[in-house]
């Protein structure tokens, strides 16, 4: 007997349940318009550094200043977070990324006009912060629910979007700003992403079962699928939960590694004596390596599970801070954003099968939001203690001093974890 028909509640339309002959798998095409909007998204937001010294430069406002408004704005995003990651469970993906899309968009054609720091926090804080909380939670959230057996994989080449946005978009951004100034540059990402936003947001749906598909394509029930359903934890279970606790602690400590190397590495070699060009270029190396990192990592994941897979990483990136500290020329800096870029990459692929693996799919949004949001404290703290820290002593050397410390107690909290006996 053939499986009854579903309706899709997004189109209205029927669908069949999928079978071997189909001929593509709509999940990857789901995966590959994620894939764009992770390297529009956050290829755009990670290029926010490239900016200091223009603005520094016209305004005269201190790396505290600008880095407070990447800060609250980080911080900000993770609370939405939250709230997007419930929506999704319930609604899906589609309406979010869209309006997160237009607030991205907007958000950067406006900054085109500023003329005062108090505009610039307004604007990235609200506008881009709030555009950018959808693009993790909402995305890995739902390729989660896409795929089982491939789950690491396919999010880690997801994440392979955020590391080709890594590499291009700084570059991209640092020759409009050199050729038509920083203006016309906020002006070009205001654009591209409204236009690619949109677009791509409308390739997304919630889970396969509102096409009449399972997970991964083949029509197979792997052992964390239950057939009538979605399963693992509740919210207020997870939240009860030291494994939970535990993870949220290794990424709220890797943020705050993560993202003051982001927005201070640039600044940082151009106080070594490094043209803005080779400085931009060792950002570039960074999102170029962790290409590699999310797309090897994640297969990785798969085979020794999401744990160890995060702790490896955490071994790439001690060593990486250490060599920072005495890192004065291109070269080593060349070398450092070689083996900081795997780990980078590798962390940010692990993410959401690593809520997956612990806590299943039923409240999966959920509970990633309340990671995402954990994490992005540590994210906003790193870069804000950064500036300041600078304003006051004049180097960065302090700093980068602390973050070998911090990497190697994440690594603790990773090696603390045991699974569930529940599920």
């Amino acid at each position: 007997m053939q499986p009854q028909a579903r309706v899709n509640t997004e189109t209205g339309k029927i669908q069949p349940h999928a079978d071997r002959g189909d001929r593509l798998f709509y999940g990857y095409v789901l995966a590959a318009a994620s894939f764009l909007l992770q390297a529009i998204g956050w290829g755009a937001y990670n290029s926010f550094g490239v900016f200091f010294n223009p603005l520094m430069n016209e305004y005269g406002w201190s790396r505290a200043g600008l880095s407070g408004a990447f800060s609250i704005s980080f911080f900000l995003s993770g609370i939405a977070s939250i709230l997007l990651g419930r929506l999704n469970d319930r609604v899906g993906p589609r309406l979010i990324m869209t309006i997160g899309g237009v607030c991205l968009g907007v958000g950067y054609l406006l900054m085109s006009r500023l003329t005062s720091l108090w505009q610039l926090y307004l604007l990235y804080c609200l506008l881009v912060g709030f555009g950018i909380s959808g693009v993790d939670v909402v995305l890995l959230s739902t390729i989660a629910r896409w795929f089982v057996r491939l789950r690491g994989r396919i999010s880690g080449i997801l994440k392979v979007g955020t590391g080709v946005g890594m590499l291009i978009m700084p570059l991209f951004t640092n020759w409009l700003i050199t050729g038509f100034g920083w203006r016309m540059a906020f002006v070009v990402m205001g654009v591209v992403v409204l236009v690619l936003f949109i677009g791509l947001s409308q390739l997304l749906v919630r889970d396969p079962g509102r096409r009449g598909l399972r997970p991964d394509g083949d029509g197979r029930v792997t052992a964390e699928v239950d057939p009538a359903g979605e399963t693992g934890f509740t919210l207020g279970e997870a939240l009860g939960s030291l494994q939970l606790r535990l993870i949220c602690m290794a990424y709220f400590l890797l943020l705050v590694c993560v993202f003051t190397v982001l927005l201070h590495i640039v600044p940082h070699a151009i106080d070594l004596g490094i043209p803005r060009s080779g400085a931009t270029q060792v950002l570039a190396t960074i999102g170029g390596l962790s290409i590699a990192g999310r797309f090897i990592m994640g297969f990785v994941s798969d085979r020794i599970g999401n744990k160890w897979t995060l702790a490896i990483c955490y071994g790439f990136l001690c060593a990486s801070l250490v060599w920072l500290l005495s890192a004065d020329r291109l070269w080593m800096l060349f070398v450092f954003a070689i083996i900081y870029g795997f780990a980078h990459g590798g962390f940010f692929a692990v993410m959401s099968p690593l809520v997956a693996e612990f806590f299943g799919t039923a409240s999966h949004g959920a509970i990633f939001g309340i990671m995402i949001f954990v994490s992005s404290i540590g994210g906003a703290i790193g870069p804000l203690l950064a500036g300041y820290v600078f304003d006051h002593t004049g180097s960065y050397h302090m700093v980068f001093l602390s973050l070998p410390l911090i990497s190697i107690a994440g690594l603790g909290a990773t090696l603390m974890l045991r699974a569930s006996q529940r599920y």
